[in-house]
């Protein structure tokens, strides 16, 4: 029993040296010398026996010793996104938490993806995730962050913003996205931060951002110039600030439907 354990102790400890702490069959395969079949049905074996741990159809993480026996959440759910989301980031509410652009705390990982997967609530482990989908063209506006050894990808604030004035939902709703916005104009003022921020806006591939954009930069009291740089950009076609709102009204000048309580004179 001694000489079974060593061995598999001494796997394990291989497999961990030789990967980011995620752990596939094929990985095992490959570092262990063995079959495919041989090294799935040898990490599954492992996950009954206690010793790691599936996150995923396929993915195993190591379990700490005090740990052995126990029904626990993932400690970082934030390493699952590049293994089970990629090309994706981490966004919406979750990089609001992040970039401390607002002070809610969120109970789900907000995650924007490309892949082709089910979009809207998910679980892992014990935590929810949203997945929203976007097309290839948006994944950009990251920064990477390391999270142990394994490196996530998280939107920056300025793509941030973007992505919930896209899509209030995942700003946690109208309100609470007006209220990051006002956040984001304190904290991040400088020239160069809006150029960022345009630059963004010009790569986003959507017509309807600058009209979304350019209304609340003025709502808000931007820059003149920053206002006008908006302005310069619209296009044909009217679009909804927030298509779930009722009672709203036309911004004309904006091109721009708007619930009535942020009406401002057109």
């Amino acid at each position: 029993m001694k000489d079974q354990v060593s061995l598999r102790q001494k796997r394990l400890a291989l497999l961990l040296q030789s990967t980011n702490g995620m752990i596939r069959a094929e990985d095992a395969a490959r570092i262990l010398e063995l079959d495919r079949h041989k090294a799935a049905r040898l990490l599954a074996g492992w996950h009954n026996q206690g010793v790691i741990r599936r996150v995923a159809h396929g993915l195993y993480v190591p379990v700490q010793p005090t740990a052995l026996g126990k029904n626990q959440v993932l400690d970082d759910p934030w390493i699952l996104v590049p293994e089970l989301y990629d090309p994706g980031y981490v966004g919406g509410w979750s990089a609001l938490e992040h970039w401390e652009l607002t002070e809610q705390l969120f109970r789900s990982i907000c995650v924007l993806t490309s892949k082709r997967t089910v979009a809207g609530e998910a679980k892992h482990q014990g935590v929810g995730f949203y997945i929203g989908h976007v097309p290839e063209n948006r994944l950009f506006g990251t920064k990477t962050v390391w999270r142990g050894r394994i490196k996530v990808q998280v939107s920056d604030p300025h793509k941030t913003v973007l992505d919930i004035l896209d899509d209030p939902f995942i700003g946690a709703g109208l309100q609470h996205t007006m209220d990051v916005i006002t956040t984001y104009k304190k904290d991040y003022a400088s020239t160069s931060d809006r150029e960022t921020l345009l630059s963004h806006a010009d790569k986003f591939g959507s017509g309807a951002i600058f009209k979304k954009l350019g209304f609340v930069a003025e709502y808000l009291g931007f820059e003149d110039d920053f206002v006008e740089e908006c302005r310069k950009r619209l296009t044909q076609g009217y679009a909804h600030l927030d298509k779930k709102a009722k009672n709203t009204k036309l911004m004309t000048r904006w091109r721009l439907w708007v619930p009535k309580e942020y009406g401002i004179n057109d």
